[in-house]
């Protein structure tokens, strides 16, 4: 073999280890899983920017590749009836046990909001699709899976909008009967996204007295509550953490609320707010609310407020800009919101929520895990 060839060959596997290479925690399992993963998923982004600076198509639709890359048929097992619905207007999967002969009682049931930035995700991606099999099977209950409009086709509210118009129809009497649910045992979940839109509907559905059927819990798995701050402790020490750096979270809450690339860049820069949005950041002061133990070497300083226009955060002024909004910042609230909302179960890399709650109520239960294990589990 000649010379050339050697160094090529040399050049090309430095190259590819040195792409491939990314500084982890030790603690982390299977860190070559996730370097791996990583790179992919690096690959893919450079990609997307290039389809979208070449006007080719937008970075979420490259990036919804891995969506389709995992995308199933649900189809029923031995164990577990699926079945693909609609309820008002909002295409569902539901899954439930297999009844055997004489078993008439009544089932808890999960209402599952998938995740993936309000962009990406699917209930029909096989990893959801596996998850919402398990809790069939050691929880004995009806599983609901909602598959809930994305943007950039369909911005804030309409997520929303669909994921509120699904448990709606569920909790009605009737509809519970039917797939033999117990009124006083149904519970909300979603992950990162997910976690966000069952907060919010939680929050909402306690507003109207008049229900007759009431969520019994919320699971909210590293849910993301907020977006008037987006330099907390967690978005600067996760800033260039494998799978979902701040880049990559600040361009779903931008997209999630308009394909405008004015808000991204102000976003990035926090400098988003503009006075009536800032009146709420004492919701979000993580200085006040989080334990001294996690401040490590972060100091507080307030997001800075756009005044007049012409400067960075005049994406949409007065108060109605969504990010202000808690149907999409579900932190955004008084204490009393808080007081009154279901049990809820917080697995968070970020204190924030646990700890604004706590003040307010001892019905939540939290586990937290290092900010680095929490973004593995996007790996996995």
């Amino acid at each position: 073999m000649r010379l050339g060839s050697i160094v090529l060959i040399v050049a090309l596997c430095s190259f590819t280890a040195y792409y491939i290479y990314e500084p982890v925690p030790e603690e982390i399992e299977e860190r070559w899983k996730l370097m791996l993963t990583n790179s992919f998923f690096r690959s893919l982004s450079h990609l997307a920017d290039l389809c979208e600076l070449l006007g080719l198509k937008d970075y979420m639709g490259i990036m919804y590749f891995i969506t389709l890359a995992e995308r199933v048929v649900p189809v029923s097992d031995e164990h577990v009836e699926v079945t693909e619905e609609t309820f008002d207007g909002v295409e569902v999967v539901l899954y439930q046990p297999k009844q055997k002969d004489g078993d008439a009682e009544l089932m808890r049931a999960v209402i599952y909001l998938h995740g993936g930035g309000w962009c990406l995700g699917s209930s029909r991606m096989s990893p959801y699709d596996l998850l919402a099999r398990k809790i069939v099977t050691e929880l004995d209950a009806v599983v609901l899976s909602v598959e809930y409009r994305l943007a950039p086709a369909h911005h804030f509210p309409v997520p929303y909008e669909d994921v509120y118009r699904v448990v709606k129809h569920f909790l009605q009497k009737g509809v519970l009967a039917k797939y033999s649910v117990d009124p006083g045992r149904v519970a909300v979940s979603g992950d990162s996204a997910g976690g966000n839109l069952a907060a919010a509907v939680s929050q909402q559905l306690q507003k109207e007295p008049g229900e007759e059927v009431r969520l019994k819990a919320q699971a909210l798995i590293y849910p993301v509550l907020q977006a008037l701050d987006l330099n907390t402790p967690s978005y600067q020490q996760n800033q260039d953490m494998p799978i979902l750096p701040r880049t990559l979270m600040v361009r779903f809450w931008s997209e999630y609320f308009t394909s405008d690339k004015a808000l991204f860049r102000a976003m990035m820069a926090n400098t988003h707010n503009n006075p009536e949005s800032s009146s709420l950041l004492k919701f979000v002061n993580w200085s006040a609310f989080l334990p001294e133990t996690y401040h490590k070497k972060y100091n507080y300083t307030a997001p800075a407020v756009a005044e007049g226009a012409g400067g960075a955060g005049v994406w949409m002024d007065g108060p109605s800009r969504p990010f202000a909004d808690p149907r999409a910042s579900p932190l955004l609230v008084p204490d009393s919101a808080l007081r009154s909302l279901p049990k809820a179960y917080v697995l968070t890399s970020s204190l924030l929520r646990k700890s604004r709650s706590r003040h307010t109520t001892p019905e939540i239960h939290c586990y937290h895990r290092s900010a680095e294990s929490t973004r593995y589990l996007l790996s996995m």
